[in-house]
């Protein structure tokens, strides 16, 4: 298997080694919200690691499904969701192959896209063009982790890198409507940023 397996993400997990997680929410939700960009209905949030955003989500009425490849992970967001005292769908399965009954209105990626190995991705953004219904949105947060080894070829992660020209190609223009650039930097405690981008699946595509 190319990239992480689930071992591998399990011990990080069970071990608390995840400097990715912020200990809580992204930023960039709470402007999505308070924006009314983002408003209550079906997402799914793919790699939800310890469910920060699943747990707000769920508090302000949106119908969530929580997905992760880690058993651990799983148990961490339906802790921190009982503490709240809130509900949300978890469902531990690999994301290159879940299929739900239903589609959604929305997808949070946030942190599963950079979890996956570049040569999963192609697989990744099937699956989220399978999950969403025509119309539906992508409220993505593109990792950005430039390394010095990548101008010699190197593919280093994870996190990896997710190059704006990359996810160009991924979710190309012919099925997803972009907005134009240039788009919000949000900045992550390990000195990575995230590029904000809101992607609307095109209903004739």
């Amino acid at each position: 298997m190319t990239g992480p397996t689930r071992d591998f993400w399990q011990q990080r997990f069970v071990a608390n080694d995840t400097p990715w997680d912020r200990g809580a929410a992204n930023p960039q939700l709470a402007v999505w919200l308070d924006s009314r960009e983002l408003m209550p209905c079906r997402i799914v949030v793919p790699g939800c690691g310890s469910g920060h955003e699943v747990v707000v989500l769920a508090q302000l009425g949106f119908d969530v499904t929580a997905l992760d490849y880690a058993p651990a992970a799983i148990t961490l967001t339906r802790e921190r969701l009982e503490r709240a005292s809130v509900r949300a769908t978890l469902i531990q399965a690999d994301a290159l192959a879940w299929q739900p009954a239903a589609r959604f209105d929305a997808v949070y990626e946030q942190t599963c896209l950079c979890a996956l190995h570049p040569d999963q991705w192609r697989a990744y953004a099937d699956r989220i063009d399978c999950w969403l219904v025509p119309g539906g949105k992508l409220y993505a947060l593109f990792m950005q982790v430039i390394r010095d080894s990548a101008a010699q070829g190197m593919i280093g992660g994870p996190p990896y890198h997710c190059d704006i020209n990359a996810m160009r190609a991924l979710f190309p223009a012919q099925l997803w409507d972009w907005p134009p650039p240039p788009y919000t930097r949000v900045p992550h405690p390990q000195s990575w940023t995230e590029l904000a981008v809101v992607l609307l699946r095109n209903p004739a595509g």
